[in-house]
């Protein structure tokens, strides 16, 4: 990887990594000489300075009545790697709490919200979905209109969905129009008998109903839609017959 977008990713500004470059490759300088050579205005240079000098990058020393700045063993980098790693991980500590409260604002909002995906990789974020969404569920359960024709895609694009599903404690309820497919663990099934398969697979989930269907090119494509009354009426849908089976 080459220094400058490294230095970059570590979380250094453009002008930061400027002036420190040029002190790494000039070699001691005063404000002055460091401020024409990176192209900054003086202010801004000795700004600068003091920051790097925090993060353990520079140092500066006296000559006769001049100060002058050197660059430090470039070691010290790692300590500004892992200011970034514990940056991030309060960052990730104020999201538990970020999330729900924003997805409580979407709630209220009242609008139905409809996300499309295409291929493979919108399956995979679908059934994601379901996952993250379901185990943060006070009633870890989603209901399945399974189809068969549309099974193989789920499994290819998302192989180890059902031993996550079982890791997570999240319990399913499938409605077979089709074969049933294979019995697995905290999975109910119940089938439509001689139904021939659905073109469309079904998934309903705190919230959320999800569709994923194949199109005439035989490619997976995929929605969800996020209105608590089209699922309350699909629920509602799902255990009558479910009842009646």
């Amino acid at each position: 990887m080459e220094i400058i977008p490294a230095l970059k990713q570590l979380g250094f500004s453009e002008k930061e990594v400027a002036v420190y470059m040029t002190l790494s490759e000039n070699g001691p300088s005063s404000v002055r000489a460091l401020a024409n050579a990176s192209n900054i205005n003086r202010g801004t240079t000795y700004d600068i300075l003091k920051s790097l000098q925090a993060r353990g990058l520079v140092s500066y020393y006296h000559k006769s009545t001049r100060q002058f700045f050197a660059a430090e063993d470039p070691g010290a980098l790692d300590n500004a790697l892992q200011e970034n790693l514990d940056k991030l991980g309060e960052v990730k500590k104020h999201l538990t709490h970020i999330v729900p409260e924003l997805r409580s604002l979407l709630s209220r909002a009242g609008k139905p919200v409809v996300k499309y995906y295409d291929g493979s990789a919108g399956v995979k974020t679908v059934l994601g979905d379901v996952l993250e969404t379901t185990s943060q569920a006070k009633e870890k359960l989603y209901y399945v209109f399974s189809s068969a024709a549309i099974r193989e895609y789920l499994y290819k694009a998302f192989p180890d969905f059902t031993k996550r599903r079982i890791a997570k404690k999240i319990r399913v309820r499938v409605i077979a129009l089709g074969h049933e497919g294979t019995p697995a663990a905290l999975s109910e099934k119940k089938s439509l008998g001689g139904q021939k398969s659905s073109p469309t697979y079904i998934l309903l989930y705190a919230g959320k109903v999800a569709m994923i269907s194949v199109n005439a090119y035989h490619q997976p494509i995929s929605l969800i839609i996020e209105d608590g009354a089209l699922f309350s009426t699909q629920q509602q849908l799902f255990n009558f017959m479910w009842d009646n089976l």
